[in-house]
């Protein structure tokens, strides 16, 4: 229990400081530390999102961390309740309210008070009052039983130390028939004890990755159907720069995790 902790703290601390910078630090994709400035434009767009997206959020929102874009597959309607673990400075809450418009309702939940604080500054900035953004831990999610529609994440779930229950409370606060959209990096091959280990490549989304049909069975586990596991056609392209002299591609891949409760 006290290693877990350590790393949790660990990953805030990486994270409050993406945050405190207002996004503009130089930290990759997955957190990793990079000799140069990242082009956020041009990671989001390899990432799965359109100059459209980056023109339509506010502009500290997007920090160009993830490995995909889960809202490609959500299908979110008009009316709808998503919920985003992980949710930074709101940059996929503030593209998923377009979709369920001002009937519907988005929660950000994350576990670093300065990246809350960020997305609800861009929020008020907005002048939107249909997201609430949320401190919080997503193993311990502050949301009511079967009260969301859509739980959407982008490359976080990797970072939690207890995947199991993260995917049991995503369950729990389901309505009947909700689902699950997921951008996560999954393990392809045995991890080696090395990267395991290493708070920088675990803080990278590196590190903590589940096994892939370990995570498959952790998520039937949860009471999950449906299952759906897709691999993103540009993976390697966009890990390879994370930490280019490491080869990490040759374990861990950007996945469009998909289930129904």
């Amino acid at each position: 229990m006290e290693k877990k902790e350590e790393i949790r703290e660990h990953i805030r601390k990486n994270y409050t400081e993406i945050a405190v910078s207002g996004g503009n630090s130089s930290c990759c994709s997955g957190g990793c530390d990079c000799s140069e400035p990242m082009d956020v434009e041009a990671t989001s767009i390899k990432l799965g999102y359109s100059k459209e997206n980056l023109l339509n959020v506010p502009l500290q929102s997007n920090m160009g961390l993830g490995c995909g874009n889960p809202l490609v597959f959500a299908s979110l309607k008009e009316g709808e309740t998503v919920l985003d673990l992980g949710s930074g400075g709101g940059f996929d809450c503030f593209l998923a309210r377009e979709h369920v418009g001002e009937n519907g309702y988005v929660i950000g939940v994350d576990m670093t008070p300065d990246m809350v604080k960020l997305a609800r500054e861009n929020a008020a900035k907005s002048g939107y009052s249909n997201i609430d953004f949320r401190l919080g831990e997503i193993e311990h999610l502050p949301v009511a039983d079967t009260s969301v529609d859509v739980i959407i994440s982008n490359c976080v779930i990797n970072l939690s130390v207890d995947k199991q229950q993260v995917f049991n409370e995503a369950y729990r606060v389901l309505k009947p028939g909700g689902r699950l959209s997921i951008s996560d990096v999954v393990a392809t091959a045995e991890l080696p004890e090395n990267i395991k280990q290493d708070r920088s490549l675990i803080s990278g989304c590196i590190g903590g990755a589940e096994y892939i049909e370990d995570l498959e069975a952790i998520i039937r586990d949860a009471g999950f159907d449906d299952i759906r596991m897709t691999l993103k056609d540009n993976s390697k392209e966009i890990i390879q720069n994370w930490t280019p002299e490491k080869s990490i591609e040759d374990f861990v891949a950007s996945y469009i995790i998909e289930a129904v409760k």
